[in-house]
């Protein structure tokens, strides 16, 4: 390797996730880099100088392990600091790092495992039996206090590691809302050079910023977020559980200033006897994903912090996360007061929107080139050179695009309802259903019909006070949309099913048995 090759894989010239946060250390020791909330309450507070020691720790006893570049570790933890410590140990010492979704049971988590082949696997204690049962074989720590004195007797130095930004830093799962879940992997480069700028100059993000976070970190919503946020300098407010009147405390003692979740987790927060101003008036910045903000969350967010800002993006695992962005004050300031817009491209991202012969065209599948985008999935080469077809990431998304740019999202490839020989977009149908006063969410998915292929489908949640009667919502709907998309069914339910990030878990709907 020549002189100059060498530079970029020593500390000199080297850019690494693991590298970032030892300059942070060096600048900013005592900035405080995450405040942590437990399960009664307590509150904890880690500068950036701590972090860095305690994950350089982390580094030490995983080298003890005999873990190496090239490895996997694989984390079942709650989102905590420990988890941030580990990671960035883990990545100090070229290794990935492969969290598993704490919600899973025995047999997911062993066939997780299994895929990722980690050689050691982390877990906190209440998961250590499920774990262990589930297990392949790789050796297993807990965060305990065996643990702690075992950290205690390494040193907090910086490891001396061969790194690269080329290496694998995550090998983070899909969701799995449609299908299997895959594994993605990730490089360091990907968020060094174009996830973490993006979000800078796409997101508004910088080190003045505290965010609540409660994405959960099996996901790349989470991992990669954490990820970016401590990449610069930021601080961020984790809370022991995702419920929605703790988290309105929380949002109100620390005077939280950005939070990023689903519609559902802003829903549930609006729904609070204490949700108003005293609660969010420190909030400047709302950002939203995977799904659509209905109209109630923006009306009770917009009397409780009127300057607050909504932010609409979309991306996905495979893109390291960030793809688009997209701001607005009120729905007025939509374009076209379209509520499926995602905003446009950030800096980073090449898109394009093509037919299913990859013809350019308005309504289309999305497609992007960027440096953020995937090394590939682990161990799946021929859906890795399906999805990266003639040089271009798949995204399996279908969008429509104007001629400004602006980017609306349509549906997934896999939610396309083929009714009666028609294509009916089950988002189209969702957005419709939801401007009725009487519904506060809805899911539209095809179910299998002798008739029709696919009938489509409708699930709704009431809003407070409200009994949603079948045929009016259809009488609704038929106003509004061509007769081929109307529902064929709506069923009134208590609460839609959804995953760790409040996602909809359509394959559920698609399967689940209704009563006659």
């Amino acid at each position: 390797m020549s002189d100059i090759a060498w530079q970029h894989r020593a500390p000199v010239g080297r850019a690494t996730i693991g590298d970032q946060l030892r300059r942070h250390a060096r600048t900013q020791p005592d900035k405080t880099a995450f405040v942590a909330y437990d399960a009664v309450g307590a509150r904890t507070r880690i500068t950036y100088g701590e972090l860095d020691r305690r994950a350089n720790r982390f580094a030490h006893l995983l080298l003890g392990r005999s873990v190496r570049r090239g490895d996997v570790v694989a984390v079942v933890a709650r989102n905590s600091v420990d988890v941030v410590a580990l990671y960035y140990g883990t990545l100090k010492i070229g290794a990935a790092v492969s969290p598993v979704n704490v919600m899973f049971g025995q047999r997911e988590i062993g066939q997780q495992l299994t895929h990722a082949g980690p050689v050691v696997v982390v877990t906190d204690k209440e998961f250590t039996d499920r774990v262990s049962a589930a297990n392949p074989g790789a050796p297993l720590l807990t965060f305990d206090e065996t643990l702690e004195r075992a950290l205690a007797e390494q040193p907090d130095t910086e490891p001396v590691a061969d790194v690269d930004e080329q290496d694998v830093a995550m090998l983070v799962y899909t969701s799995g809302t449609e299908a299997a879940p895959k594994g993605v992997l990730i490089q360091h480069r990907n968020y060094l050079i174009s996830t973490a700028p993006a979000w800078g100059w796409g997101l508004q993000t910088g080190p003045d910023d505290t965010w609540l976070f409660v994405m959960p970190f099996h996901t790349i919503s989470g991992l990669g977020s954490m990820t970016t946020l401590t990449l610069m300098g930021a601080t961020l407010v984790l809370p022991a559980s995702t419920d929605a009147a703790r988290s309105l405390e929380i949002i109100a003692r620390e005077r939280v200033t950005v939070i990023a979740q689903t519609p559902t987790f802003y829903l549930g927060l609006a729904g609070q006897a204490g949700f108003g101003p005293a609660a969010v008036s420190a909030v400047r910045r709302c950002l939203t994903y995977g799904g659509q903000v209905t109209p109630a969350v923006i009306e009770a967010w917009s009397e409780a912090a009127p300057g607050v800002l909504w932010g609409t993006y979309w991306g996905q695992s495979e893109l390291s996360q960030l793809g688009t962005v997209g701001w607005f004050s009120t729905l007025a300031d939509v374009p076209g007061g379209d509520t499926s817009w995602i905003g446009k491209p950030v800096t980073h991202l090449e898109v394009r929107v093509v037919d299913a012969d990859g013809n350019d065209t308005e309504l289309g599948e999305l497609v992007c080139r960027s440096p953020s985008v995937m090394l590939g999935y682990h161990r799946e080469p021929a859906k890795t050179e399906n999805v990266l077809r003639g040089g271009w990431l798949h995204t399996g998304d279908i969008v429509r695009i104007d001629g400004e740019g602006n980017l609306f999202f349509h549906d997934r490839l896999t939610d396309v309802i083929k009714s009666g020989g028609m294509n009916v977009s089950s988002q189209e149908v969702e957005r419709v259903l939801q401007a009725h006063p009487a519904v506060l969410r809805a899911a539209v998915v095809g179910r299998p019909d002798p008739v029709w292929s696919e009938a489509v489908t409708a699930f709704v949640v009431p809003r407070p006070g409200a009994t949603p009667e079948r045929d009016a919502i259809v009488a609704f709907c038929r106003e509004q949309l061509a007769a081929f998309k109307v529902p064929k069914a709506v069923h009134v339910v208590a609460e839609l099913p959804v995953d760790a990030q409040g996602k909809i878990l359509k394959r559920e709907l698609r399967t689940v048995e209704i009563p006659p």
